[in-house]
């Protein structure tokens, strides 16, 4: 290694390899520019993705949602409809059926057993 001062005879030939280092770290700070830009582009991209998967589930849910509320009407209508029978004078009819389903029951039972 030589020490070349400003005004001597050898200071042409130094520029050269002062030159070509600062060559090589502007090599590899391009390198890591390009490589730090594919790196950005992926992230922008996926981010992207993610992004439109985000809408489309949004989307999704609100559907859900809305057939969640509708078929809790419906359930709710019903439910209406049952507490309005059981209340009404149709309880013996109610009654009846009961008591018709448990004696269909026995009577199946009975014919099973004595196979």
């Amino acid at each position: 290694l030589t020490v070349v001062f400003p005004g001597d005879a050898a200071a042409a030939g130094s520029y050269g390899y002062t030159n070509s280092g600062y060559s090589v770290y502007e090599e590899e700070n391009d390198r890591l520019t390009e490589s730090l830009r594919t790196k950005v582009s992926a992230i922008k991209s996926l981010s992207i993705e993610i992004g439109t998967e985000v809408k489309n589930q949004n989307k999704m849910l609100s559907e859900i949602e809305n057939d969640f509320d509708s078929t809790g009407g419906l359930l709710g209508a019903t439910m209406g409809r049952l507490r309005t029978l059981s209340r009404g004078s149709q309880t013996k009819l109610l009654c009846y059926m009961m008591l018709f389903s448990l004696f269909v029951f026995f009577v199946i039972y009975w014919i099973i057993k004595l196979r």
